[in-house]
């Protein structure tokens, strides 16, 4: 089958047609998907009704998986996913919502928060692919922002003052915002900050983008309350309605999407209702910046 690809946005975001999941896909295929996500930064792909092995092999024609590992509190015997997926439900191992004060719920809340997957990690993530399984009732809608567009849309002197800037990164900062402060000594070494370029020049296309995200909370050389109104100024204008796609899930979308070149949060909705939620992540290939050496 063509791949064609609709694009739902002014600025980004195309709805895929042509493209069956389940099946293996052809090289002309992969580079079609591959320039359509370097073009539109976030696809849908509707009624893909795929198992996780299924999702794992078509993540896997763009990139290395990456590990689950250092980006949640949950401990590895109580995970409800065993087949490598990142799971992004509300649901505890025994397949039922979690409780609203359990310890992993109320780090999840972070998803809320405008952010880009696994900016906390030396080198963070590619692409996300996000499958719909189980679609709550209400609210629960993904939005997603243009970090491209809104770059371009700052004035002159902004992209000279910010060009060179480097920040640090922490899910101990997004869950900070958040009142979520109880880490155990492990869990603060293993969300210590990483360092990440304020501004990203794309690979390909060599188009530059904002990179924010709550997990962003100090700027080198600047003062923590300095930085952090800067970095909320810019998120302000990074999210403003011209920038940004709303999303209602239907079961069985996956969306796939560039953290390189967008951002994007989860809305809040009832925590008393199932939603199944799974995310392949594709590595990348390199940090944004030199990483401060361990101490």
């Amino acid at each position: 089958m063509t791949v064609t690809i609709r694009q739902l946005h002014p600025h980004f975001f195309g709805e895929v047609s042509g493209v069956d999941i389940r099946r293996p896909l052809t090289a002309d295929e992969v580079s079609d998907i591959e320039a359509g996500m370097d073009k539109y930064a976030v696809l849908l792909f509707p009624n893909q009704d795929i198992t996780d092995e299924q999702q794992l092999v078509f993540a896997r024609n763009f990139g290395e998986r990456e590990t689950a590992r250092g980006g949640t509190v949950t401990k590895k015997e109580d995970y409800r996913l065993t087949s490598g997926l990142n799971d992004v439900s509300n649901l505890g191992k025994d397949g039922k919502p979690l409780p609203r004060d359990h310890r992993t719920h109320l780090f999840n809340l972070g998803n809320c928060l405008w952010h880009s997957d696994s900016s906390f990690r030396p080198i963070p993530a590619k692409f996300s692919l996000l499958s719909a399984r189980v679609v709550n009732p209400k609210g629960g809608n993904t939005e997603f922002a243009d970090m491209r567009a809104a770059y371009d849309a700052l004035d002159d002197e902004t992209k000279a003052e910010i060009g060179d800037m480097i920040c640090e990164h922490s899910l101990m900062y997004s869950r900070g915002s958040l009142g979520f402060l109880d880490y155990s000594e492990e869990e603060k070494q293993m969300f210590k900050p990483v360092r990440q370029r304020l501004v990203r020049t794309h690979p390909v296309h060599r188009r530059k983008s904002l990179y924010l995200s709550s997990h962003a909370g100090a700027i080198l050389g600047m003062s923590v309350p300095e930085a952090r109104l800067l970095l909320r100024d810019l998120t302000e204008h990074a999210t403003q309605r011209e920038f940004v796609y709303v999303h209602k899930w239907t079961l069985h979308d996956l969306i796939m999407w560039d953290n390189r070149q967008t951002m994007h949060r989860v809305r809040r909705y009832d925590q008393s209702q199932p939603r199944d939620m799974r995310r392949a992540t594709v590595a990348g290939t390199e940090p944004t910046v030199a990483q401060q050496a361990a101490e």
